[in-house]
């Protein structure tokens, strides 16, 4: 049986539905609610598709290119890292995603779905919390699951960003995906001494 408290928490950083939430004002700023209410479920069941695929796919993809697990797990772990320190030093999840709408058509799919929720560092969390050799079938289940109802909150929290954002502002959410990114630079750090580990036969 998995930790569902460790692998929410880990879903839960790569994710960072605080962060998300700046993302769907400005994403849906000149919608009426009833849009906006479907945007988010949009977006929602979009980043869990592309979750659930990386999850099922994901470690058959790297089989299928002779890419070794504990390889992508120090490769994977490396960019989670510069991915967390990007979150802490750099300009926040919320910051950093809200300046794609410049350029790009205001949709559920993007910025919103990818990679606002389902972020890079979400995808290879995915495929490294249901590694095969380490998890069987039901424990990959139980993480898909666990998954799924971060997304659930991520969905719960766009419907009431309004509030939210009143509440926290900018400032806040931005102070919240940094701690986020101090959690995931850990869980990268572990990924790699376990791919070290495994490459090393330690």
């Amino acid at each position: 049986m998995i930790d569902y408290i460790a692998t929410f928490i880990v879903f839960f950083a790569v994710i960072d539905p605080i962060g998300t939430i700046p993302v769907f004002i400005a994403v849906t700023s000149s919608y009426e609610a009833k849009v906006k209410r479907r945007i988010a479920l949009i977006a929602t069941l979009v980043s869990a598709g592309v979750l659930l695929f990386f999850m099922v796919a994901g470690e058959i993809i790297l089989t299928a290119l002779a890419i070794p697990l504990p390889a992508f797990q120090i490769s994977g772990g490396i960019v989670l890292f510069i991915f967390a320190l990007n979150m802490i030093f750099g300009e926040s999840k919320p910051e950093e995603e809200v300046k794609l709408l410049d350029d790009h058509h205001q949709t559920a799919i993007f910025p919103l779905a990818v990679p606002s929720i389902a972020s890079p560092g979400a995808m290879l969390a995915a495929v490294l919390l249901t590694e095969n050799a380490r998890f069987n079938i039901w424990e990959q289940a139980q993480t898909a699951g666990v998954m799924l109802v971060v997304l659930v909150v991520v969905y719960l929290l766009m419907l009431i960003a309004g509030w939210i954002n009143s509440l926290i502002g900018k400032g806040g959410a931005s102070v919240i995906s940094r701690v986020m990114g101090l959690i995931l630079s850990s869980v990268a750090t572990t990924n790699i001494i376990a791919g070290l580990k495994a490459s090393f036969g330690v």
